[in-house]
């Protein structure tokens, strides 16, 4: 089985608030490390009452100080909400500070809604339509320090100027995301936990397209699923419920924290609702051990994933703990470790 990490979005439920989530995203990632899991990436999401951290990077130098070997990163920063000189010089000093251990996980969209997002950009420079591809070509550059002799970066030094960027990711979850992963040579991570495209077209193209780069001589295909693991099926289908009715409230605009199993199983739920329900469980990997790897195996294959990253939302942190180790054994981690 190929290499598993981790996707935390530092869940916050009806019964824990957004301070607690965020010590329980350290709590995880430790066990995390011990478990074996290759990386820890946490999310970027603003103004979202179910998702405690807008700001991973702050997150990532937590965690990497109470971690041992873990790799820790973004998945990622959301590239259009800051400037790439901010980006560059919070990254370097991660590195700095945890050599080899720190990943930057980029990512083109706001990460919330858009009063949100033109708050969070209202004093940087406007700039119009879509301007991922000009601010990555920044990023990059204040790596490269290739600005033309006239520009006016040209003097400009990202600091600390001894320490090399992380390894850089692109995240996506559409064909386009794919295409600028494979022809600027960087690493992949494929959202197949809320895309719409398919996950396999996407990292096939990626694999078959990629050009080696400074950034990377090899392809490195993620793909990130969400999961929700327990010793039956039936329990497990149980703590999928909160999923479920989180799932159910975004999509008719109610974007609040997620809820319990007992108000899942008390929610007034329509046909139309369940319907929607079932369509969801496609994005949804539940079930105990044996049963998720039954689903998870054949995507994993036909995409050719190089890593298998798992988000799980489970209401209960204990539970969401057992989950990631349940499914460590079922991967084998602690056997890889030791080979």
């Amino acid at each position: 089985m190929p290499p598993l990490s981790v996707l935390d979005l530092s869940v916050v439920t009806t019964g824990t608030k957004p301070a607690q989530a965020l010590r329980n995203s350290i709590n995880l990632a430790q066990e995390a490390d011990r478990l074996g899991y290759t990386r820890y990436w946490l999310a970027e999401h603003h103004g979202l009452a179910s998702v405690a951290s807008p700001a991973p990077d702050i997150m990532i130098g937590q965690i990497a100080a109470v971690t041992q070997r873990i790799r820790v990163g973004s998945g990622g920063v959301m590239l259009p909400n800051h400037a790439p000189l901010v980006v560059a010089e919070r990254f370097k000093m991660l590195e700095a500070l945890f050599p080899g251990r720190i990943d930057l996980g980029l990512g083109r969209a706001p990460g919330t809604d858009g009063v949100t997002a033109y708050a969070l950009r209202n004093r940087l420079e406007a700039r119009p339509g879509d301007d991922f591809l000009e601010r990555l070509q920044e990023l990059m550059l204040w790596e490269t320090r290739e600005f033309p002799v006239d520009h006016p970066f040209n003097k400009v030094v990202a600091m600390p100027d001894d320490t090399p960027l992380p390894p850089l990711w692109l995240l996506g979850s559409s064909d386009y995301s794919a295409q600028l992963a494979a022809q600027v040579g960087m690493g992949f991570a494929f959202a197949h936990h809320f895309a719409s495209f398919d996950a396999v077209a996407a990292l096939t193209h990626y694999r078959a397209h990629f050009r080696p780069s400074r950034w990377r001589q090899t392809p490195h295909g993620i793909l990130a699923v969400a999961v929700v693991t327990a010793p039956t099926n039936a329990e497990a289908e149980e703590l999928a419920m909160s999923m479920d009715l989180n799932r159910l409230q975004r999509e008719r605009g109610a974007y609040l924290p997620i809820p319990s199993v007992a108000e899942a199983k008390a929610y007034p739920y329509s046909e139309a609702d369940r319907a929607i329900i079932a369509r969801n469980r496609a994005k949804l990997f539940v079930g105990s051990p044996a049963r998720v790897l039954e689903r998870l195996t054949p995507l994993i294959e036909a995409s050719g994933a190089d890593e298998v990253m798992v988000t799980s939302a489970i209401y209960d942190h204990s539970a969401r703990k057992r989950s990631y180790r349940l499914l460590a054994e079922a991967f084998g981690l602690n056997k890889q470790a030791a080979a």
